[in-house]
């Protein structure tokens, strides 16, 4: 099961796109049964990462800064928004390495970069290992 709605496609071009490549190309997501979510302009990490990222390195900060564990941070989330998961498991479904990656190039976030780097060398990668901040089966 996963957290993601895998019907939607995030559609960008460029300032050159020809925009009947562009419509062809939600066309083409449309007759697969896709949602074309159409950015106006180039953006780095399209929209969903765009908000993703700075709403999981806030939950990541309360955490190194012993605000509250993982599973407190997690429950408020859901339980204030009515979504399925809160930023935690979100974080083990994309990958302790991956957000270790993105934190890795983002000033300021050492406290977190080493948090997720000894559990990574921990082997508690996110769901694919059967372990991050939680466990799986």
């Amino acid at each position: 099961n996963s957290i993601w709605q895998n019907n939607t496609a995030e559609v960008m071009g460029h300032a050159k796109t020809d925009p009947v490549v562009f419509a062809q190309v939600s066309d083409f997501a449309r007759s697969i049964g896709m949602i074309p979510l159409e950015l106006k302009k180039e953006q780095p990490g399209y929209i969903l990462n765009s908000m993703l990222v700075p709403f999981l390195m806030a939950a990541q900060s309360l955490l190194v800064n012993d605000v509250a564990d993982a599973e407190t941070i997690d429950k408020t989330w859901v339980l204030g928004t009515g979504a399925p998961y809160g930023p935690f498991r979100i974080l083990d479904v994309v990958g302790l390495d991956t957000a270790y990656n993105i934190t890795k190039a983002i000033p300021g976030t050492e406290k977190i970069a080493a948090m997720l780097k000894e559990k990574i060398d921990e082997g508690k990668t996110g769901v694919q290992a059967g372990e991050g901040f939680y466990k799986y089966e």
